[in-house]
């Protein structure tokens, strides 16, 4: 896929491709939401093709623990995508009180169940549950999320695998707007193993083997990376991915003019004029009269991370059609 320039004014004549100003008055909103649809629509074909094959229907399965709201309303967008998708799905709700051994107990049951096809459990996972024990437990060909050790490290080495569904889904953002990354510099803004640290190989992987990255120079910066130091690398960036969790964290004189900016982060905060609680991202939106495009807080990840799954259920699904036709 061509990708456009971010900072040059010439026409690229040898990809048959006219860039656009590297500055504008105002950045491109990208419309995370539009984008997933369109994968979504897609995917839903696929599904039917699939069926139509003589295959069964893909299906994946959520294990959510505890009653944390925030996960009850994730999980139950996953199920309305699977609706929409053609997918078939269930949720299993456990008890907060439910054992470390009773949930490897629940993911080992479906790990042998044919019929399911892809398998998440919710996270956070409650405090006397260990999250990386429960990742792994997921099979590597059903592990939806890609957060098993074994698909991490296929992402690592540049090899075919599961791919966390929100690093993948802000890779085919960048594609999709054609946002150039070949030798550009990229910074990401966190260090958690889900997103973060995914994401970074993403962008500086090699383009030309399985994961089909996007070759950028990146740089990582952290929750110990002084203030000023931060600003220093985001000013440099021609792509700016962030997800820590902190509300306004970049601002726009840290931001080159005409940067790609990616929000990750969801804040709830409440809005003192109001009284209301509203979302908020990581980037404090005024950025956008800076930046070349800018994701919006809701309405700019978090659709593509649902398409995402959407899509990684579907290839896992088809590897394990395969795998059983040849054996």
């Amino acid at each position: 896929m061509l990708r456009r320039s971010l900072g040059s004014l010439a026409v690229l004549a040898s990809r048959n491709h006219s860039a656009k100003p590297f500055c504008s008055n105002m950045a491109q909103i990208i419309d995370g939401k539009a984008i997933a649809q369109e994968i979504r629509l897609k995917l839903g074909q696929e599904v039917k093709d699939l069926v139509a094959a003589g295959y069964p229907v893909p299906h994946l399965t959520a294990v959510i623990v505890g009653e944390d709201p925030a996960s009850q309303k994730y999980v139950a967008n996953k199920m309305v995508a699977c609706q929409e998708v053609g997918i078939s799905s269930e949720t299993k709700r456990l008890p907060a009180s439910t054992t470390e051994e009773e949930l490897l107990q629940v993911i080992a049951d479906l790990n042998k169940d044919e019929r399911v096809n892809g398998v998440l459990v919710q996270l956070p996972v409650p405090e006397h549950i260990n999250e990386r024990t429960i990742c792994n437990a997921v099979h590597v060909d059903k592990d939806v999320d890609g957060f098993n050790e074994l698909n991490v490290g296929r992402l690592a080495l540049d090899m075919d695998g599961l791919i966390p569904a929100t690093p993948l889904g802000v890779k085919r953002l960048l594609e999709h707007l054609n946002i150039e990354t070949f030798g550009r510099n990229a910074v990401v803004v966190g260090r958690s193993k889900n997103v973060s640290l995914p994401m970074a190989i993403l962008l500086h992987a090699d383009g030309k083997y399985a994961t089909k990255a996007l070759d950028a120079t990146v740089t990582i910066c952290h929750r110990y990376t002084p203030p000023k130091e931060l600003a220093r690398h985001c000013r440099q960036a021609d792509i700016i991915v962030v997800a820590v969790g902190k509300p306004g964290l970049i601002t726009k004189d840290m931001v080159k003019p005409g940067a790609c900016v990616i929000d990750v982060g969801i804040n709830r905060i409440k809005d003192e004029t109001t009284g209301k609680f509203k979302l908020v991202g990581d980037v404090d939106f005024e950025v956008r009269q800076v930046a070349g495009h800018i994701t919006p807080v809701p309405g700019g990840v978090g659709p593509m991370t649902v398409a995402m799954l959407m899509e990684n259920t579907l290839k896992a699904a088809k590897k394990q059609f395969c795998n059983r036709n040849s054996s």
